[in-house]
């Protein structure tokens, strides 16, 4: 493997990883505010004990989502030079606004919710959880403007050799991105209210197994929170859903090879069809450009016209289509019933570099494979995942509880992880359905990488930092499993202390 090879590998690695922790943070956040508030107002001590128990969780994800993302920053300048150099006067300022503002706002309030419990007023320090989980969304969202213009680069054009900022206020207003900021904090939503129903049901049923002890948690306890958690969790699915619905309009419009891509659309037709399952080969041929052909499929159709244009009988262009027009046109909009806008490149940045692209000979198709898979094993584990919060909140209903079965237990420690794959995998069907371009249709991944960086040092750097990541990942868990056997807390709420002088105390 080359350099550049190793440096893709490396920084999807460690950004899957890192994203691990990410939409627990996000979503944990909220529902941890959300349980505080209940305390407030019912003065219930049970949900003061809730509270506690998950923002153990969410304090112990908080850090290891901190110490995994520093890495990311480092990657862009050392492993991907030539990206930041391209698009740094773009991308630096939203990634500048997310620490400066949002991770300040962030770190700042955490800290006042861990050592204010005795301090500060009950309303204030509810609050303080409130504007971490606002810093959390936000940094999330200045993260995603970034990510969005890589998908399309609006608001910039070419000028002194790289891309300029010619409208900040185009990245916020980008179809891309208000399309993928409700899915995206949505399916953080998700995971947080599988993670509180998961852990919520398999203490009831260990409760009801006899296997912890009355003190750390009767079942009528963790009821409660169950409920909240697969509310939650019912919800933010059908706010992905709606989303991602809309998503692949805009992809259809903006990205029709990624759409084309992940649903193994060869030819472009009417009435296109979705694949369920299929199998597909590619090969480059004399001219070096990938040629896709399908070996088997099971299709249902209409289906994916509906999806990309909310017609049934919509035009749906396919890969081979897509190459043809890509090298000898260049990158033009799509209008929203599908035909071609001929009169209006897609913008500005991709208009002004296309006589660049013409020598470099770019191969415009992904790997359908991986584009076709990844999106489908997010579907399947999301729709998974709703399921089972459908069943968590039957089960729960009034007094009663879900089952203590095995199957269930083992069901119910599988839940966190399905929405939290799936939006793993949405984010592989993201990034690797854009390639072979870093800029969509102006910056080719493999003119990104660092060129003085060699392939053994970005190994060795993969080496060191899969170390370093697992070692993580084991502590992670283990902290994660010891608070979860420990069970809720034993709690006495403590008045506000008026001593200026007494020390800092860690809440737990």
């Amino acid at each position: 493997m080359d350099a550049q090879v190793l440096a893709r590998w490396q920084f999807g690695i460690t950004t899957v990883y890192h994203f691990f922790f990410v939409p627990i943070t996000i979503g944990t956040a909220w529902l941890v505010a959300a349980m505080e508030t209940r305390w407030l107002r019912s003065k219930n001590e049970e949900w003061l004990r809730l509270t506690k128990f998950f923002s153990k969780l969410f304090l112990i994800n908080f850090a290891a989502g901190v110490v995994t993302g520093i890495v990311q920053e480092f990657q862009f300048g050392m492993n991907w030079s030539e990206y930041s150099r391209f698009v740094g006067d773009i991308f630096g300022a939203p990634l500048a606004l997310e620490a400066l503002v949002a991770f300040f706002l962030e770190s700042t309030f955490i800290g006042l919710w861990i050592f204010g419990w005795d301090r500060l007023s009950r309303g204030v320090h509810n609050l303080c959880m409130y504007l971490t989980a606002l810093g959390s969304t936000v940094s999330a969202i200045f993260i995603l403007a970034a990510n969005c213009f890589m998908q399309n680069p609006v608001g910039a054009t070419y000028a002194n050799g790289r891309a300029e900022l010619t409208d900040f206020g185009a990245l916020f207003t980008n179809p891309f991105f208000t399309a993928t900021v409700p899915h995206q904090i949505g399916a953080a939503l998700m995971v947080a209210g599988a993670l509180v129903a998961g852990i919520a049901c398999w203490q009831m049923g260990q409760a009801v197994r006899g296997r912890i002890p009355e003190s750390q948690g009767a079942p009528h306890i963790w009821r409660p929170v169950a409920r909240m958690g697969a509310v939650v969790l019912i919800a933010a699915s059908v706010i992905v859903l709606v989303s991602g619905h809309h998503q692949a309009q805009v992809e259809a419009r903006f990205q029709p090879m990624k759409l084309a891509a992940s649903e193994g659309h060869i030819e472009t037709s009417r009435q296109a069809g979705f694949a369920i399952v299929g199998i597909y080969t590619q090969q480059r041929n004399a001219a070096g450009i990938t040629e896709v052909t399908r070996v088997w499929s099971f299709e249902v159709p209409h289906v994916l016209s509906l999806l990309a244009f909310n017609n049934p009988d919509a035009e749906v262009k396919g890969i081979a289509d897509l190459t043809d027009e890509y090298l000898t046109e260049g990158y033009a909009a799509v209008n929203p019933d599908g035909s071609e806008n001929t009169t209006q490149p897609r913008n500005t940045l991709q208009a002004s570099f296309k006589s660049e692209l013409d020598t470099l000979g770019v191969d415009p198709v992904p790997n359908v494979m991986v584009s076709f898979y990844s999106f489908r094993l997010m579907i399947g584990l999301g729709v998974a995942g709703l399921g089972i919060g459908l069943l968590i909140l039957w089960f729960a209903r009034g007094d009663q509880a879900p089952p203590a079965s095995r199957a269930w237990l083992w069901a119910m420690g599988a839940l966190p992880f399905m929405p939290l794959l799936a939006n793993c995998s949405g984010w592989i069907l993201t990034e690797m359905g854009r390639q072979p371009w870093l800029v969509y249709g102006v910056l080719p991944t493999w003119t990104a990488a660092s060129p003085g960086v060699s392939a053994g040092e970005v190994l060795a750097s993969m080496i060191a930092f899969t170390l370093v990541y697992g070692i993580i990942a084991v502590i992670v868990l283990k902290l994660f499993f010891r608070q979860i056997g420990k069970g809720l807390p034993e709690v006495h709420p403590a008045g506000l202390r008026t001593d200026p002088d007494a020390p800092l105390s860690f809440a737990y």
